[in-house]
This record gives structure tokens, C-alpha cells and sequence, in this order.
């Protein structure tokens, strides 16, 4: 085999002068720019303020001008409970040939070259005008499969269960809206059925079917908690300090009704060493439990958005929601714009 000469030499050179660290972010870049070829596409349906919700799931998707139905990339992600970014994916230069939703490794003996030729990145350009990146509608279904079949062969990591437990949750409730779907286009009855009558009766079967696997609690509730104890966010949604528990318990369940915070914690199901086997929300009524908590958290959230620290929401919860048992307190602080409660 002939010596590589002229530019082909210098480039294996430089290349193996270079640390894997270095070898790494080149590869890394040059992984990104190709993922960012095509001219993108204008959207021909669809807004960012009318996503499809799914239970508690709010997926940004659009029609584009060649009929592409598209699912944005951190939409797909973080219905499926990973990182936005796709963080904590392998990072090999063998992995940065595939798209990005496909990296990670314990899916990858599940995958057919027909799947990773139709998860190539869709360029398309935002409502706003900025270019955008998503996925084919299809590929979110697609992906659910992998890392069914990654449970069902005991491969998946048991940090990544949680993303199964949303598989098959999307699975199942597309599954039954898909026949309600069929049904109505062979009929006819899409024509005059409301606008949003399928995504309606998605999430309502979701909430009364899958309603133990559902996020209850918002990722704002969360994200608001991180600023207001002044800790960076994590990468990951499922990195939290453990006494972040104990403050939820204070802010949300000592404050729900009455004793339910130590009725909740007396049936829930334990392991033999005392560790929770379902989540304390899991246990409250559907019909007044369960929808009086959601209605609680939106207003912790609202009184965290207003709050530039943790003392300062305490106090306001002090004030609204207080502890039952306790009288509530009244408390005057000075800010830039006089006193308040």
C-alpha cells in the first residue's frame, strides 16, 4: 500500500500528535456540523404554544412545508425523561456517527439501519426565525421500542428504567388513540370532530390508565427549588440533593390537608430495608387527592417565581399555605419597593 504523501500525510501527522481529549472535540464538531447540513424547512403548521400534551408530557411538534411532521429534539428527550442535551451518552467517535437520540448504548443492539437512516436530524426554521432541529413524528414510537426491547432483554441500566416506564406509557396511549384515529378518518368524522379532540382524549386516558407513572411534579417546581436554595441545575432531571425530599414534604404534603402527610407515608409500600417502593402522590384519591395536589403545587410554584430566595418563599407559604396545626404567620420585609408580606 502506498505512503500517504502531500496533505494526506500532514493530516495523519497531526492527527496522531493529538490527545484523545483533542481527538475527541474535533470529532465532536465535525459530528455537529454534519448533523447541521440542509437547508431548513419553513413550518407550515404549528406553534411552540400549542404543543401535543400527553398527561403531563408537552410535545413542541409542526408540520413543515413538505408535509414532514416533525417532533423537536428536546421535546423527545425529555418526554422520555433524559437529558435535553442528550447528556450521559457514550462518546465515541463511533457514536457521533449516529444521530443524536440514538446514542445511548443500551439501545444500540436493537437498532436496524432503517431506523438510523430515518433518525437523521430535520433542519427546519423556528416561529421565531431561528434554525431549528427535530425528528420525524414517527421516530418518538420508534424509540420507545428500543428501550422496550432493551428492558425485556435485561440491558437496560437501571438508572435509564424510568425512561421504559414513559415508553411504554407513550406506547400504549398512542396505541389507543391511533384506532379512535383510524376510526374517525374511515367514517369521516375527523372532519367535524374539535380541533384538539384526540390529544384531549390521549391525555385524559393517560391520567386515568397510567396515572402511578405520570411526572406530577412539574419540572418548574423543581427548577425553582435549585434557584431558590441557590444550587447549580443538574444534567440530569433525576440528580437531586436527598433533603430535597424533606423539603418537599414541608412545602407540599405537611400543607395539602390534614394529616395526609403522615397517612400517605403509613401506607406506602416499603422494601424489607425500609426504602419507598412508589411515590407518596400514587396514593391520593384520583377523584380529590390527586387533582387537589396538582391544584396545591401550581400555587407553590407561582409564590417560587415571585421569590428571589428560600426564606422569602417560606415566609410567603408561611402566610397562604400554612402548615395544618399551626397559625399562620404574618411578617413584614423591606425590599427596593417598600415593605411587604
Amino acid at each position: 500500500m502506498e505512503e500517504p504523501k502531500g496533505k494526506a500525510a500532514g493530516g495523519l501527522a497531526r492527527a496522531s500528535a493529538l490527545s484523545p481529549a483533542e481527538r475527541s472535540r474535533i470529532a465532536k464538531g465535525a459530528a455537529s456540523a454534519r448533523w447541521a447540513i440542509g437547508k431548513p424547512q419553513e413550518i407550515k403548521c404549528g406553534s411552540p404554544d400549542s404543543p401535543l400534551v400527553i398527561g403531563d408530557f408537552e410535545i413542541e411538534c409542526y408540520v413543515l412545508e413538505d408535509g414532514t411532521r416533525v417532533i423537536t429534539q428536546s421535546s423527545i428527550l425529555t418526554t422520555l425523561g433524559r437529558h435535553q442535551r442528550a447528556a450521559g451518552v457514550e462518546e465515541s467517535e463511533q457514536d457521533l456517527d449516529m444521530p443524536p437520540i440514538l446514542r445511548a448504548k443500551a439501545i444500540r443492539e436493537f437498532m436496524t439501519p432503517e431506523l438510523r437512516e430515518q433518525a437523521q436530524p430535520i433542519a427546519f426554521r423556528s416561529v421565531s426565525g431561528k434554525r431549528a432541529s427535530g425528528y420525524r413524528a414517527e421516530i418518538l414510537p420508534a424509540l420507545c421500542d428500543l428501550y422496550l426491547a432493551a428492558r425485556s432483554a435485561k440491558v437496560l441500566p437501571a438508572n435509564q428504567a424510568h425512561i421504559a416506564q414513559r415508553a411504554e406509557l407513550l406506547m400504549r396511549g398512542l396505541a389507543y388513540v391511533g384506532i379512535i384515529a383510524l376510526v374517525d378518518e374511515a367514517t369521516g368524522y375527523q372532519d367535524i370532530r374539535a380541533k384538539d379532540a384526540l390529544s384531549r382524549i390521549l391525555e385524559a386516558y393517560v391520567d386515568k390508565e397510567l396515572q402511578p407513572w405520570l411526572v406530577t411534579f412539574p419540572p418548574a417546581f423543581y427548577r425553582e427549588m435549585f434557584r431558590l436554595r441557590d444550587v447549580e441545575f443538574p444534567d440530569s432531571p433525576v440528580k437531586k440533593p436527598q433533603y430535597f425530599g424533606h423539603l418537599t414534604n414541608d412545602v407540599v404534603y405537611s400543607r395539602l390537608a390534614p394529616g395526609v402527610k403522615d397517612e400517605l407515608k403509613r401506607v406506602q409500600r416499603k422494601s424489607d430495608a425500609g426504602i419507598p417502593q412508589d411515590k407518596m402522590f400514587q396514593r391520593l384519591s384520583s377523584n380529590l387527592g390527586y387533582p387537589k395536589l396538582r391544584e396545591h403545587l401550581g400555587a407553590v410554584v407561582a409564590l417560587m417565581r415571585i421569590s428571589n430566595d428560600w426564606p422569602e418563599f417560606m415566609r410567603r407559604m408561611d402566610i397562604y399555605y400554612p402548615k395544618f396545626g399551626k397559625e399562620p404567620a404574618v411578617t413584614l420585609w423591606e425590599d427596593d419597593n417598600g415593605f411587604g408580606l
